[in-house]
């Protein structure tokens, strides 16, 4: 402890702006929880700030192991990872149409959300052992290539189009800040605009096709494929600049908006707390992600930068694909709201990347202090 200061240095120490941020975040999502099963702690508030304090609990000890070990963690990670997926596509159980859940008595987990942070810390560390001369060879893409393809090919058989999307996303913007020649994603965009056709008719259930055709236009069919949406943006429209106030929401109170605790979560927010409060939240967001790419850019090393970089990215698209998808920007694939909506996969997904973020900016600060 400093003799000038009564706060221990490992405390002062702690990454605040991104603690009350992320404090901000899950405490009032848990609020939003608790009104929308009408007034009460079950069944998803509580299990929602059980889950919450004891993840970032864990977050914030990752942050005391070095970023070197997770590096050298990242393969059996990966190897555990796609034997999960494997187990359930054999004996995993059905949620939101997708066969991606493994039931383990104690515990369910969707298998699937964990290979995200695991994909940027195997491409972060082979992006920041490769001598810059050979970015612009093939060897610089086939290994994340062949990385790839084996976890996103069990993921769409699940099949799960909403974290088959993320996981790509957060990879193409490793390889992207790695320096990769820009026609790569020039080329990659055109035969993903080609293989469109093929995923929307071979790998896409009946359900999903009709969210893809009616995001655009959902009043066609208001009590069907567009419900989801047109109840979502009544919610939000009915807000107003302040809201109806907590515990007053019509929209998830009545039952008309549907995933109200999980993927339509922040409708239901905006309805009672309208655009104040969304713009509260959306700021708390931006501080987190502000502090991300923060670290990113003050971090040492090529495998510490990429890697923060790539977790920092992967939270943001969690919150821009949700955002978009409940506005009708977007179709509906089923990403909740980080830390925010119900859920125990997602929540460790996300603190799995905080944890390595803040391990990453305690290395950095280490670093400065030699």
């Amino acid at each position: 402890m400093n003799s000038n200061s009564l706060v221990p240095n490992q405390v002062a120490k702690l990454p605040w702006r991104l603690i009350f941020s992320v404090l901000a975040i899950g405490t009032f999502g848990g609020m939003c929880l608790y009104s929308a099963a009408g007034g009460s702690l079950m069944p998803w508030a509580l299990p929602h700030f059980v889950r919450f304090f004891g993840l970032f609990g864990i977050a914030v000890g990752m942050s005391y192991i070095r970023p070197e070990t997770y590096r050298d963690l990242s393969w059996p990670a990966y190897g555990g990872v796609i034997l999960l997926l494997i187990v359930t596509l054999i004996i995993g159980t059905v949620g939101g149409g997708a066969k991606s859940w493994l039931e383990l008595g104690f515990i369910r987990i969707q298998p699937s959300e964990l290979m995200k942070p695991v994909s940027v810390l195997l491409l972060a560390g082979f992006y920041g052992s490769l001598p810059a001369g050979e970015l612009r060879k093939f060897s610089a893409i086939w290994p994340p290539l062949a990385i790839l393809v084996i976890p996103v090919a069990l993921i769409i058989l699940q099949p799960d189009l909403g974290t088959t999307l993320l996981l790509l996303f957060a990879a193409i913007t490793v390889m992207f800040l790695a320096g990769l020649p820009l026609w790569y994603f020039i080329g990659g965009a055109g035969l993903v605009a080609a293989a469109i056709p093929i995923a929307y008719n071979v790998f896409m259930l009946p359900h999903q096709q009709k969210r893809v055709l009616i995001f655009l236009t959902p009043e066609e069919d208001p009590l069907g494929a567009g419900y989801h949406i047109t109840q979502s943006k009544i919610a939000i429209g009915s807000g107003g600049l302040f809201g109806k106030g907590f515990l007053n929401g019509t929209q998830s109170h009545l039952h008309y908006l549907p995933e109200q605790h999980t993927d339509f979560i922040f409708p239901a927010m905006a309805e009672e707390w309208g655009l104040a409060g969304g713009l509260f939240l959306i700021a708390c967001f931006a501080l987190m992600f502000h502090w991300g790419m923060s670290v990113a850019q003050e971090a040492k090393g090529r495998f510490n930068r990429l890697t923060a970089a790539g977790m920092t990215m992967t939270i943001f698209f969690y919150f821009a694909i949700n955002l978009l998808m409940v506005m009708g920007l977007a179709p509906v694939v089923g990403i909740p709201l980080p830390l925010f909506s119900y859920g125990g996969s997602a929540m460790l997904t996300v603190m799995i990347c905080l944890g390595i973020l803040m391990s990453i900016d305690r290395d950095t600060r280490r670093n400065r202090r030699r």
